[in-house]
């Protein structure tokens, strides 16, 4: 069951923010065998605004997060994850009361960049030996734990590595090794900003379901057949 903490407030545990402040975690690195993965999910009503053809925006919001959900499911259930961080709007919360992910309510959100600073903030917080970073786009609604999977483990043997989209040009995945840290770049031309700050592109099938992030219609229709049960039931 999903535990939704406003971001001042999560768990006083060690590894987790307290008074909005870290407790840093300390341990030696070790060679990465699992992976804290970061989902941002904008949650907010004009999200996917190019899915202009929709009959209203709350339909349109309703299929964003269904997308949103899907992701998360997928991430969930990939052997390599010990742990999913939703970070997300208090109105988009409620959909993720079905999944095992640990949500972070933004008060008031912010933007992509810090949906992802918060979340990596608290997933570096919660380190381990052997556990990793990954931030992980929420628009992914054919990637299956297999395709995540097997990123993960390739991403282990390098400090920073990232998933491209299919045109080469944006970024779906990136990943930080235990003891290695993030420099997040998302945004248009997302790619050559990210390989500029030392991620490394790893080798993943064009049509690979975590290469193919959906912002049109268009995007979506083409992966009819492969969508998340969610995604299906509102498209399909």
């Amino acid at each position: 069951m999903v535990k939704a903490y406003r971001a001042d407030r999560l768990p006083t545990t060690t590894g987790i923010r307290k008074a909005g402040k870290t407790i840093p975690d300390t341990h030696e690195p070790q060679p990465t065998t699992e992976w804290v993965v970061v989902i941002p999910v904008k949650g907010t009503p004009d999200a996917k605004s190019r899915f202009g053809d929709t009959d209203n925006d709350g339909n349109r919001a309703a299929l964003a997060l269904a997308i949103a959900y899907d992701t998360v499911q997928a991430a969930v259930a990939t052997a390599a994850v010990s742990g999913v961080l939703v970070v997300t709007s208090a109105e988009a919360s409620v959909i993720f009361d079905e999944t095992d992910a640990l949500v972070l309510v933004e008060e008031e959100p912010d933007g992509l960049a810090a949906a992802i600073a918060l979340g990596v903030e608290t997933a570096e917080a919660m380190g381990a030996p052997g556990r990793g970073v990954a931030v992980l786009l929420g628009d992914l609604p054919a990637m299956t734990p297999a395709e995540l999977d097997a990123a993960l483990v390739a991403a282990a043997a390098h400090d920073r590595a990232m998933v491209t989209d299919a045109a080469g040009t944006g970024t779906t995945l990136i990943t930080a090794a235990d003891g290695a840290s993030h420099a997040p770049a998302f945004g248009v031309g997302s790619a050559e900003a990210h390989r500029a700050v030392g991620y490394v592109a790893l080798e993943i099938a064009e049509d690979s379901g975590l290469r193919r992030d959906v912002d049109t219609r268009e995007e979506l229709q083409a992966l009819v057949g492969r969508l998340g049960p969610r995604t299906s039931s509102l498209v399909e």
